[in-house]
């Protein structure tokens, strides 16, 4: 018997090589190599654990509070505060020790669109893809900083060559291709509720990403993080593939990091209304955590302070972190226990029944586990939260309709661009949100911030007006 079907014969997972014999030589390859992903300890711990343990996940919120921030000028903050952090972040671009790193692995199959989601078209005037817009960003920083920069990009094994000939076709968008680093997401295998991992096919097995927090694992397997040391970069600017606005390597939150002496530091934006679906930093038994929507009760979440009347807990989430090199590391490796956990979902897992035959289960029939990013939170030291404006760093690309929609993130983008040119001194007629009558796109090659917008306008020798669709690059 092959070494590795006895080991899931030991370890009473025989079930994946069922139709084994029946396969032909390329499908038993395809079944061993699948096989071979699968730590069947890691499974074994998580049977035990969120399978069997009666453990589902569910969290015990016993003395939750609110995750203490760093306000933003306009809101009460430390003006020099973060100026000195600009300054700090801007001194660690141009050293080199920055690089930037993109969660891309998944599809756009809930937009419609058929291709990995980076390279779905987003921008209001030109169409440009999300990978496009993230790549004119980082060249723009380079220019700025005087330094190249690196590009981490995780793919999944669904979407990888796709991504890599994307890239490829387009020339990495002006990039050094050297520079911009592709590697696959992990992978876990599902498993039935009595702990089975279940098959997809009779030659394959129900295998699924393990969650951006898995990003951490994949870099250290895949070198990255030993390349980053041999390139002398130690920050780590985290962020994914769905959200256009965010700044991609942003100089004050990197010298918020910096001065804060932080292993992991997080954006925030106060949330629009209670229920609004994103996790909220808190507090749990002393340390800095990520709860939910789903997690936390509505009552907390509609709860407000009485003194101010603001919400109690209004720190959301947006999937942008600052990390350290070593951080990331140790969580990797899980050294001194810092272990990411998983996480369960139960779903309705297409899967084979005992004769082979395919099985569209119409609920829930298995286990997925997962393990999220913020997770590694509680094991960073003297972990940080910064707030950020959700005009200048979020509005994602998630639905094909209604919110956080192509639509709403095209506007959104309009309305900065608006911004940009209001405050410096041109018109622009719009309605009462901000938006006007036509398209108006920034290539980040003008101007992909504020600043980088202000010094590009002033160079123009002649100001365009604005009374009809704009590109500017």
């Amino acid at each position: 018997m092959h070494p590795l079907i006895d080991s899931f014969h030991r370890a009473g997972q025989g079930q994946v090589f069922a139709f084994y014999d029946r396969l032909s030589q390329a499908e038993q390859q395809r079944l061993l190599a699948e096989a071979g992903e699968i730590d069947l300890l890691e499974v074994e711990r998580l049977n035990q654990t969120l399978v069997f343990g009666g453990n589902s996940g569910a969290r015990d919120l016993t003395g939750l509070s609110p995750a203490p921030y760093e306000k933003l000028p306009e809101k009460g903050g430390d003006l020099e505060a973060w100026a000195r952090a600009k300054v700090e972040g801007e001194k660690a671009l141009r050293a080199g020790r920055v690089a930037a790193f993109t969660v891309a692995g998944g599809q756009g199959t809930r937009l419609g669109f058929d291709g990995p989601k980076g390279t779905f078209p987003v921008t209001p005037v030109r169409g440009k893809t999300l990978f496009q817009v993230f790549a004119e960003k980082l060249r723009a920083a380079e220019i700025r900083y005087g330094r190249p920069l690196h590009w981490f990009i995780m793919t999944s094994h669904q979407n990888h060559e796709a991504t890599e000939g994307f890239f490829k076709k387009s020339h990495h968008f002006g990039l050094s291709p050297d520079r911009v680093h592709f590697f696959r997401q992990g992978r876990m295998p599902a498993v039935s509720f009595d702990g089975k991992i279940m098959l997809e096919s009779r030659s394959s097995v129900a295998l699924s990403p393990d969650g951006h927090g898995g990003s951490l694992r994949a870099l250290d397997r895949s070198g990255a993080i030993d390349l980053m040391e041999k390139a002398g970069i130690d920050i780590l600017s985290y962020f994914q593939v769905d959200n256009p606005l965010v700044r991609c390597v942003d100089p004050a939150f990197i010298g918020w990091h910096l001065l804060s002496g932080s292993d992991m530091t997080s954006k925030m934006i106060p949330k629009a209304y209670p229920e609004e679906k994103v996790g909220h930093f808190c507090v749990l038994r002393g340390k800095t955590v990520v709860v939910e929507y789903s997690d936390l009760p509505v009552s907390l979440q509609k709860q407000r302070d009485p003194a101010t009347g603001e919400l109690l807990y209004p720190a959301g989430s947006i999937a942008i972190h600052v990390l350290n090199r070593d951080f990331v590391r140790r969580m990797a490796r899980g050294v001194g226990g810092a272990t990411m956990p998983f996480h369960r979902a139960d779903k309705k897992i297409p899967t084979v029944d005992a004769a082979g035959n395919p099985v569209k289960p119409d609920k829930p029939n298995g286990i997925k586990f997962e393990m999220f990013v913020f997770d590694a939170l509680p094991f960073a030291n003297r972990p940080l939260v910064i707030e950020t404006r959700r005009t200048d760093d979020f509005s994602p690309v998630k639905n094909a309709e209604g919110v956080d929609s192509p639509k709403t993130s095209r506007d959104d983008q309009i309305r900065q661009a608006v911004r940009w040119l209001r405050a410096n001194g041109a018109t622009v007629e719009t309605d009462p949100t901000g938006l006007p009558a036509f398209g108006i796109e920034v290539s980040p090659l003008f101007g992909y911030d504020e600043d980088s917008f202000r010094d590009a306008w002033a160079r123009l020798a002649t100001k365009p007006e604005v009374r009809g669709p704009l590109y500017l690059e």
